[in-house]
């Protein structure tokens, strides 16, 4: 297989002509599958366990899509014993040589498009371009990290002495447990695990409860690929029975993490707790949430900036990490700008996301009744210009929510929410904004509409955040052309999509020879 040089693979319009076939075509054979028991699978082995479980459509949350077969402890014992052993051999593959691996997955995932977006929709609630967003970036990922592997594989410079030859290079870690969200559960699940075992690691996946069957398809595709027995195993299961225990397991080198900040802390907090047995100081490497804003001085173009801060607060129901759920205003546009966003707003569809509304459900229950007794705050907390309402009897259905003009100590401008709520403040000044945004614990994604290069400049010193974007959306970075990660309370600081990310999952090792 060739390798030319990267470039983002490009989106598709599933909306007509012979891609909504397609579509159509996928979403007929996934209700075929409806019944279908999926297992797990360790060291090349499908392995089907007495508790299972049943995967929801959001939208139609009567609906099982598919019954998935749950690990206990004695299934992730053998998976890392699996992981463990494999590791001796897949560790002295060369780069290039598992690189192929990942580029041969991209060929499958295309081949398999259609279906993939279709178990988005289905699964995850995503309308048509969420779930094309979706698999675009799963495909980047891994077309990305392999030619960012070949690099890492290659000899790296060192300084030389006379009489001496020294040698640095790169060697992976061990066995890694990764942990991906039910948000982007294929695009950062392959992220996730493409650079963990692109870099001669293995690994252990632990899907999201509420949407194991699409990593389950992932997971098809590394069977597909001929992956070796034992490099990647799948072990969907409950947290509490199997969580706390993978990672603070003696074995396990490193997890890769991405979901809640109270999760997130936890994983933390039981890593680096050693125990008896452990050689090794345990790696986390982790991504959290958010509460992002798009601050809005008075020089701004009102409209671009209303655009982008209903597309960066609703877009896939606001349950993106990098969802933009604040507006900070500048009190001179404040009332024409708030006119603005509520007008766009009140023209999005909410509804059964088959049908490829604007916005679709929320994923779940318990996600569902945690917005709305956030917008129930809201209703104390500030002034409610648009939705507030909510209907559950079919899907987890939420209307798109704006509040204004909310205090920036209030819970709804400082908490995340992760659903379709918006609140909006207004500041006298910019650099008041400014202040207001880092009024949080969080720093992952900001976006500054303003005509003002001083003010970017200012922006870029002092807005605390991994991902500022200016006169633009706080969402949608893309793999090698904005990196994405965030600190504080939003993870640690590790970049997807670059070859930094790789660093990771290796450790540096230098041979010197007296010649």
């Amino acid at each position: 297989m060739s390798i030319h040089p990267f470039s983002n693979e490009k989106s598709n319009d599933w909306k007509k002509g012979e891609r909504n076939a397609e579509l159509q075509q996928a979403f007929a054979s996934i209700r075929e599958q409806f019944s279908t028991t999926y297992p797990l699978y360790i060291n090349g082995e499908e392995i089907y366990t007495g508790n299972k479980v049943p995967s929801y459509n959001p939208s139609n949350h009567e609906q099982v899509l598919g019954y998935v077969s749950q690990a206990g402890k004695h299934e992730v014992e053998k998976a890392i014993d699996s992981a463990e052993k494999a590791f001796e051999e897949w560790r002295l593959q060369s780069f290039k040589d598992r690189a192929m691996y990942l580029l041969k997955a991209a060929e499958m995932m295309r081949k398999r498009k259609a279906e993939l977006v279709a178990w988005q929709i289905y699964e995850a609630g995503k309308n048509y371009n969420e779930a094309d967003g979706e698999i675009l970036e799963a495909i980047d990922f891994l077309e990305m990290y392999a030619r960012k592997a070949i690099a890492l594989g290659e000899e790296q410079s060192v300084n030389t002495l006379p009489g001496i030859e020294n040698r640095f290079e790169y060697l992976p870690l061990g066995v890694g447990v990764i942990i991906p969200p039910w948000n982007f559960p294929l695009a950062i699940l392959t992220g996730m695990t493409a650079s963990a075992i692109v870099t001669g690691n293995t690994v252990l996946i632990k899907p999201s409860t509420v949407t194991p069957v699409t990593g389950y398809k992932f997971m098809e595709i590394m069977q597909e690929i001929n992956l070796p027995n034992g490099v990647v195993n799948f072990v969907p299961g409950s947290s509490r029975e199997i969580g706390d225990f993978m990672v603070g397991h003696k074995d396990v080198n490193f997890i890769s993490f991405t979901g809640s900040k109270e999760v997130g802390l936890r994983i933390d907090e039981i890593a680096h707790q050693r125990i008896k047995g452990q050689r090794w100081m345990k790696r986390v490497i982790s991504e959290m949430g958010g509460k992002n804003a798009v601050v809005v001085d008075e020089t701004a173009d009102l409209d671009a900036a209303a655009e982008a801060i209903v597309t960066s607060a609703f877009g896939f129901q606001g349950q993106k990490c990098s969802a933009g759920s604040r507006a900070i205003i500048h009190e001179r546009v404040y009332d024409a700008l708030v006119a603005k966003i509520v007008e766009r707003s009140e023209t999005l569809k909410v509804g059964n996301t088959l049908e490829n509304p604007d916005l679709g459900p929320v994923i779940d229950e318990k996600a569902y009744n945690n917005i709305v007794d956030y917008i129930e705050v809201g209703k104390e907390e500030a002034s409610l210009a648009l939705g507030g309402t909510s209907d559950n009897r079919t899907g987890y259905y939420i209307e798109p929510t704006i509040f204004k003009d909310v205090s920036p100590e209030a819970r709804i401008m400082k908490e995340e929410i992760f659903g379709p709520v918006l609140a909006i403040c207004k500041v006298s000044n910019f650099e008041e904004g400014i202040r207001v945004y880092n009024n949080t614990e969080y720093g992952l994604t900001g976006a500054l509409f303003t005509k003002d290069r001083k003010r970017m400049d200012y922006a870029r010193k002092h807005m605390r955040c991994g991902n500022l974007f200016f006169n633009g959306k706080s969402t949608g970075a893309i793999v090698g052309v904005q990196p994405f990660g965030g600190y504080y309370m939003s993870g640690t600081g590790a970049k997807t999509g670059t070859g930094e990310y790789l660093l990771n999952f290796v450790q540096a090792k230098v041979t010197s020879e007296k010649l």
